[in-house]
């Protein structure tokens, strides 16, 4: 076997070559106990920033049009103080925001009950941070959701 191949295509990356030489890394969300599809399963990236997306659009419109009086430079103040109250308040009673319900979403803890008040208070200040969102392990969980140990999975 070749170096390149060992490495992997800069386009296929080390996983495929990994792949390729017989190394089995499994479906999204078994090393977690989740099943690979339908309820309960963990939710694609697809999805999670399709709910972000929704969820940030909401929360601008919010901070546009009831607290900042129509001013642009101030709704951007409050954009972010905003999606963190209403990120924390709704995780933390219903599990899912209004974005994570369109897409059919919600928070859980790894033992599959509903994270607590500071799990959320946690995951959402390190969401608000942006990069440990950013930087995903192989089963496409944050850095924010390691952290305080939930997953976001299908309803």
């Amino acid at each position: 076997m070749d170096t390149r191949e060992a490495l992997g295509s800069w386009i296929d990356g080390p996983k495929a070559a990994a792949e390729k030489m017989g190394a089995d890394f499994g479906y999204r969300g078994e090393r977690l106990g989740l099943p690979r599809e339908g309820s309960g399963s963990l939710a694609g990236p697809g999805r999670r920033i399709g709910a972000l997306f929704v969820d940030g659009w909401l929360v601008a419109l919010i901070a546009y049009g009831l607290v900042s009086g129509g001013v642009p430079g101030k709704a951007n103040l409050w954009t972010t103080p905003i999606f963190f109250l209403v990120a924390v308040l709704l995780l933390a009673t219903t599990g899912s925001t209004m974005g994570k319900r369109l897409f059919g979403l919600r928070v859980i803890r790894l033992d599959g009950r509903r994270a607590g008040i500071p799990q959320v208070m946690l995951r959402t200040l390190l969401l608000c941070l942006v990069v440990p969102a950013l930087v995903w392990d192989r089963d496409t969980r944050g850095l924010h959701d390691k952290a305080v140990g939930t997953v976001e999975v299908r309803i």
